[in-house]
């Protein structure tokens, strides 16, 4: 359940980043981006570079990805991801369905139930699992 958590995570911030910078033609203001055009940009009043540029690089795509590469990273280590993360996701996901409705939201929702009913197996996993005896290294 928890890497599948993490794959959808990883795969919808790399995807939402990715289709920005393409199937939206983002990338084509990036000349404007790294000459200094957006420096003395009104973020009330954006123009189509710095509405491209939040819509793409400086999204919540590359973090999202950083968080489901996270989350794969922890489930491979055995470590199940800590309860913050997913409620942080939750919340986020309630308001982006709420204020756009009409976007890919339900896969983040999937991801976090995947990442609620993973972390609730792990824990019943490791309550039920004996002891480690002491003084003797665990494997």
């Amino acid at each position: 359940m928890i890497k599948w958590a993490g794959w959808i995570i990883t795969f919808f911030g790399t995807a939402h980043t990715l289709l920005a910078l393409t199937a939206e033609r983002a990338a084509r203001h990036a000349g404007t981006w790294f000459s200094g055009g957006l420096w003395s940009e009104d973020l009330a009043d954006m123009s189509p570079a710095g509405s491209a540029y939040w819509l793409s690089l400086e999204s919540f795509g590359i973090p999202l990805a950083l968080v489901g590469l996270t989350v794969l990273w922890l489930d491979r280590r055995g470590i199940t991801p800590p309860a913050f993360i997913v409620w942080t996701l939750a919340g986020w996901t309630v308001v982006d369905a709420v204020v756009l409705p009409f976007t890919p939201w339900p896969l983040i929702g999937l991801a976090c139930a995947l990442l609620l009913i993973g972390a609730r197996r792990a824990r019943s996993a490791r309550q039920d699992s004996p002891a480690p005896k002491a003084g003797l290294p665990r494997a």
